[in-house]
């Protein structure tokens, strides 16, 4: 009786540590195998490519200066690299490692974990910076007629509203 009753005591503790927070370094070898850091570096090219379509279709079909021209070429990597100093992976990672120990268990780390460990999870990992990429070309061209719409929508507010300009 009394190993039954260790054995149970055993079971309840092994599945309450299990069910608490995950410790900081689980969260940090989760958040390692993620690659979080690298997605979020191609995150940037990926801005500032949009950045650059955008302004081309903002100033489509007007003339610009080679001056103009060349001021706006330099805006995207401008606004990029602040992003980069401002959100960089040095400042952003304790954010994320919080937000997951906030978030998860330590048995969902673990599975989290095995699964991004494994084949299957490396190639999910390793396609990410790829599925982003073509997800945000899709909400952008999206966006391109959409835009419009939300223009009159607004024109029309404020017209009926009788705003002057």
């Amino acid at each position: 009786m009394r190993k039954l009753i260790t054995i149970v005591a055993a079971i309840f503790i092994s599945v309450d540590v299990c069910a608490g927070p995950p410790n900081q370094e689980s969260v940090e070898a989760l958040v390692a195998a993620t690659k979080a850091d690298a997605i979020m570096d191609s995150m940037y090219g990926s801005i500032e490519q949009m950045m650059r379509q955008g302004m081309q279709q903002a100033v489509k079909g007007k003339t610009l200066s080679s001056e103009q021209q060349r001021i706006l070429d330099t805006v995207p990597a401008k606004f990029v690299a602040v992003m980069r100093e401002e959100l960089n992976w040095g400042k952003m990672k304790p954010m994320f490692v919080q937000l997951y120990r906030d978030t998860f268990e330590q048995e969902e780390i673990d599975g989290l974990l095995a699964f991004y460990r494994s084949p299957v999870g490396q190639t999910f990992v390793n396609k990410m910076p790829l599925l982003m990429q073509k997800a945000m070309a899709l909400g952008q061209s999206q966006m391109q007629a959409v835009v419009p719409k939300m223009k009159t929508a607004i024109e029309s507010a404020i017209a009926e509203a009788k705003v002057s300009s």
